[in-house]
């Protein structure tokens, strides 16, 4: 079994940034964010291989957000500059053993609890 601890979520005016830090229990392959807003299904935002770095993004956050991973720390994190109204959301962590990029929830075996990110006009 796996625990995610997200954190870092926060209350920011539109152009602002975040960073939220997710923290696993073990190390895992593959960690990933989505995110929920309410009335709205569970989205892919970003997601990392732990090993080698490699990154995907969904397009409504390419170029403003950033996933990195600190492996020895089983740590993954999403910089989030350039924030709009429309990335208010829960913000979830993710977790996975195995190889290959995936983007849909059901592919992702743990999960945290959440941590709430609402951007202001």
């Amino acid at each position: 079994q796996v625990q995610l601890v997200e954190s870092g979520g926060g209350l920011v005016q539109a152009g602002g940034s975040l960073r939220l830090s997710c923290a696993a229990s073990r190390r895992t392959d593959i960690m990933a964010w989505f995110r929920q807003a309410p009335g709205k299904e569970r989205e892919f935002v970003a997601t990392i291989t732990m090993s080698g770095g490699d990154t995907y993004y969904a397009d409504s956050v390419k170029g403003r957000f950033t996933i990195s991973g600190d492996n020895a720390k089983r740590t993954v994190y999403l910089q989030m500059n350039s924030l709009k109204p429309e990335d208010t959301a829960l913000y979830y962590c993710a977790a996975r053993y195995g190889a290959g990029i995936a983007t849909t929830p059901r592919a992702y075996t743990y999960w945290g609890q959440g941590t709430q990110v609402t951007v202001s006009s």
